[in-house]
């Protein structure tokens, strides 16, 4: 453990800032004491103890929920969700009181730090010491003027994890255009769920991630997300899930995974399947409801003829051939034949009926005493009877004639047209023919494991179940085939016409009505910043190159490239929110590139990577900050969210966005002015907030002021809705203005074709990159596809490290609380156990708690085994929080068995449209220590 870093030599300032007590200059040494929280705030003045309620949102992942921040005495010491706030709804998830202890957390950074043992390393202690804001922000800004000088700028970069608003990660574009780099803002999304945005990008049109109408959702099919453990947003889902499980009719649940986490723990249905394999299994879905006629035709569209030649390994044309023009008049000749009979039977059963009447009439005439009276009520009977099969007849004449009254006549097929008439979708048709056509669910048994009877059930139920919802996230997109197992999935949604639907995949993200800034980047940019060397410099990363077309982030690739000198060395790096040195795949790389690069970290938090940091300058905590931030989607319509100060900040820090204000006023030239104009995040805010006054939100916010009181803007309800194969938008007062298919294009499905694309546009684009990597001819390159995955590491036994629902944006391994819940399937506490099959267990000698060795060729880990039924045979199963070494003296205490994280056992593969890190692909072997 670092010395320096937990016990730094601290300014009378940074002390008297800790205890909130106004001081002078001076120092105090304290030695090797650490500073505990409770006494520097036993020091504040006594107030008058009323309870104060702070409006601010989340930090615990991304959702951003709104909460209510309890504050007495100058201390914070509850949080609940906010009431009137239409994503917490006064409620919170199980992680959602972290603040007060994050905020409190004796091991935080209490201000910024510069490092004097110029050696790196895991084992090295940095010998901190604090610095001012001032000389800390010298540093750095001398630098990039320096690099700038000498025409160097684009070897400068910020590394960003989660971008909150345009006043953290939204500030960069700008500071980018001004300075001259192009890796101004080098995001983690490639290390997180850039496979599924992709997907959405290319089938749909929206490159983000999808609001889901489960509280109206009937069947909820999940592909390898944490339903109730880390998908987005999760106090939503729990919310939901109560809605959902409780409703009538009830929503039913499938999972699929490869282990027992929570969701499937709670889910109708869990299906173990091999990992990478969860592609198969939708494409054979895809294939049940073709081939039994279950595809939603008011969405999709149906055959000219209406003759399902969807049929198991039968090729089908295009384009109407003569047969299908007589084999049409043959089913309308048969079709007429069929009724003309029909009609004459009836008029035979009715003439039958009515001689049978006038029998009965006849002999009642004849009939005396009893036997006229039976055969008269035998009369009245026949009689009844056959008035009611007369009206009953009347009725149904009337009723079709109706329906053919504004029908317009079946148009004859003609030679040469298409076979199937397309509605909202492109390419059924050759999808079918050079995929689908032969994947049956016997064949997807045998590539995923699961049952051919279980994934017809599950094809027909999702198909005859509506709405439904078919999701995914990194269990079946983070492998070699992400992307097209992906597609196979999303494709579900629109073969269901569950697209933009009510209960279904209702949609994408809104917009909220920001302002714009009154000030405009371009009119300070110098010469440098337009035309500078720096422009010719593509990204460290190298995405948007000929290595990285489609992807949109490519972090994990920084440290090898930076290493090889490929496309160049980088210089500078501010890390903000995210931790590549434990978290990226084969981690330990990004330890010997930081070894070169002159590091400045962010974070309040120690960690992995200010281990090797040359400047720390500490950000707030969360519920110290001013900061806003749109939601992640929903329901769709839109949602922003302001943190407010719930107290003055305890210690020396600033917040990231004035760091880059501040960082951009010291940079030679224009760009100073253009920062001293913004001069602060507050002023930013406040300019934003005045888009609310032609936009009010729904509940009264109409400006800073009011969006601070309320803490949350919205306005609802989502602009789209599709229904029966028809697109509306909101009007003020319902779902009532039809969209054409030019306006569905531009604001609803804005892919090339305006449609959602079984045949995908994008792909034909790239088919020689598609080609390269998959292997895949250029014709079968656009379409859902299987690939078998390509899994990294070796061993027998493949290795996954999903998310707990207990993690918080990579800080919960030093929250001694979290430990004790963190996983619950499994009974993990204090420590998270490593899953494996008891046949797998048997095999090696592993009996239950043992420590056993995880290993292949990218490194070794340690961890206690848990032999369980909750995996398959096949696979084991670690989550990702195991392993924090530099993260406080809770996460490194010797008894918890800190030994490294589960990156450092999974190789560095990239799915190769996305970009997204394959963590879930990776073969280990086993043993016992």
């Amino acid at each position: 453990m670092s010395d320096s870093l937990f016990n730094p030599t601290l300014t009378r300032r940074r002390f008297l800032q800790a205890t909130g007590i106004a001081g002078a200059a001076g120092s105090i040494g304290l030695g090797s004491q650490l500073i505990s929280v409770e006494k520097a705030q036993a020091e504040t003045p006594a107030t008058t103890g009323q309870t104060v309620i702070t409006k601010s949102f989340c930090h615990q992942c991304p959702a951003r929920c709104g909460i209510d921040v309890y504050t007495t005495n100058g201390r914070i010491h509850a949080i609940y969700g906010t009431l009137d706030n239409p994503l917490s709804n006064g409620k919170l998830c199980p992680k959602g009181h972290y603040g007060v202890y994050l905020t409190y957390d004796a091991d935080r950074i209490k201000g910024p730090m510069k490092r004097t043992n110029p050696k790196k390393g895991r084992n090295e202690d940095p010998k901190f010491v604090p610095i001012s804001w001032d000389e800390a922000l010298d540093i750095v800004a001398g630098r990039l003027n320096a690099l700038r000088e000498k025409g160097e700028s684009h070897r400068f970069a910020v590394l960003t994890g989660r971008g909150w608003g345009y006043t953290d990660v939204g500030l960069l574009a700008e500071f980018g255009k001004l300075y001259g780099t192009p890796n101004y803002n080098l995001g983690h999304s490639s290390m997180c769920s850039d496979a599924s945005e992709t997907v959405k990008h290319i089938m749909d049109g929206h490159h983000a991630y999808s609001a889901y109408d489960y509280s109206n959702c009937n069947y909820l099919l999940v592909f390898g997300a944490g339903f109730l453990e880390a998908f987005r947003p999760y106090n939503g889902n729990m919310q939901n899930w109560g809605k959902m499980r409780t409703k009538s009719p009830k929503t039913k649940v499938t999972v699929v995974d490869v282990h027992l986490n929570t969701t499937g723990s709670a889910a109708d249905r869990l299906l173990l399947i091999k990992p990478g394999r969860d592609g198969a299994l939708a494409l054979a879905m895809a294939h049940v409801i073709l081939t039994e006629g279950l595809w939603d035709k008011n969405f999709v569209g149906d055959f000219t003829d209406g003759i399902n030649r969807f049929k198991t390994g039968a090729t089908i044309p295009l384009t109407v051939s003569q047969e299908d023009v007589e084999a049409w008049k043959q089913t309308r000749a048969e079709a007429a034949a069929k009724k003309e009979a029909a009609a004459k039977k009836a008029a035979e059963a009715r003439e039958k009926a009515l001689a049978e009447i006038e029998k009965l009439k006849k002999a009642v005439k004849e009939a005396k005493g009893d036997e006229k009276a039976a055969l008269e009520k035998k009369l009245a009977e026949a009689q009844k009877k056959q008035n009611e099969a007369d009206a009953k007849a009347k009725l149904i004449a009337e009723q079709r004639a109706a329906l053919e009254k504004d029908k317009k006549p079946e148009a004859a097929p003609v030679v040469g047209s298409p076979l199937f008439n397309e509605k909202w979708t492109v390419g059924l048709i050759e999808w079918w023919n050079v995929e689908l056509k032969d994947r049956t669910p016997e064949w997807a048994a045998e590539v995923s494991g699961i049952p051919a009877k279980d994934i017809i059930t599950v094809a027909r139920e999702f198909a005859t179940t509506k709405p439904a919802v078919a999701l995914f996230e990194r269990g079946a997109s983070a492998h070699t085939n992400g992307v097209y197992n992906g597609m196979a999935i999303h494709a579900l949604n629109a073969l269901t016409g569950n697209m933009f639907a009510k209960g279904g995949l209702r949609g994408y993200q809104m917009k909220t009505a920001w302002a714009k800034l009154p000030i405009k980047v371009e009119d300070y940019q110098d010469d440098y910043a337009k035309n500078g060397p720096w422009k010719k410099f593509p990204r460290i990363d190298m995405v948007k190159t000929k290595k990285w077309p489609l992807a949109k982030n490519m972090m994990q690739e920084i440290a090898i490239n930076h290493l090889k000198g490929e496309p160049y060395k980088l210089d500078t790096a501010i890390i903000y929110m995210t931790g590549a040195v434990f978290s990226g795949p084969d981690c330990t790389k990004w330890e010997d590139a930081w070894r070169e690069v002159f590091v400045i970290d962010t974070s309040p938090y120690p960690g992995e990577t200010n281990k090797f940091a040359d400047l720390i300058l500490p950000d707030h905590t969360y519920l110290e900050r001013l900061q806003i931030a749109d939601t992640y989607p929903y329901e769709g319509y839109p949602i922003s969210m302001i943190r407010t100060p719930a107290i003055k900040p305890l210690y020396d820090t600033k917040v990231f966005g004035d760091m880059i204000i501040e960082l951009g006023k010291r940079i030679k030239g224009p760009t100073a002015d253009y920062y001293k104009k913004v001069d602060n995040t507050e002023n930013i805010i406040k300019w934003m907030c005045e888009g609310f006054k032609e936009k009010p939100g729904d509940n009264g916010v109409v400006d800073f002021e009011t969006f601070k009181a309320k803490g949350v803007w919205y306005r609802k309800p989502y602009a789209y809705l599709q229904k029966d194969g028809v697109f509306y938008e909101w009007d003020g007062k319902g779902y009532n203005k039809v969209l054409t298919e030019a306006e569905v294009k531009e604001k609803v499905m804005p892919t090339p074709t305006g449609k959602f694309e079984f045949k995908v546009t994008e792909l034909e684009h790239h088919a020689d990159y598609v080609q390269e990597k998959f292997g895949l001819s250029h014709e079968r390159a656009p379409f859902p596809q299987w690939i078998e995955p390509k899994h990294g590491g070796d061993g027998d036994l493949h290795f996954v490290s999903p998310k707990l629902a207990g993690q918080a944006e990579g800080r919960s391994s030093n929250l001694p609380h979290v430990s004790a819940m963190i996983q619950p399937v499994q009974g993990g506490k204090r420590e998270v156990f490593l899953e494996i099959h008891p046949e797998a267990a048997a095999k090696r000698g592993i009996q239950d708690g043992d420590i056993v060795r995880i290993k292949n060729k990218i490194g070794e880990i340690r961890v206690r085994a848990r032999v369980t039924h909750t995996t398959r045979p096949d696979t084991v199963v670690l989550p990702m929080i195991h392993g924090h070494w530099a993260q406080g003296r809770w996460a490194e205490a010797k008894d918890r068995l800190p030994s490294g994280s589960t990156n450092e056992v999974t190789e560095n593969l990239s799915e190769p449209l996305s970009g997204l890190a394959c963590y879930h692909s990776g073969l280990v072997s086993v043993q016992k220590a």
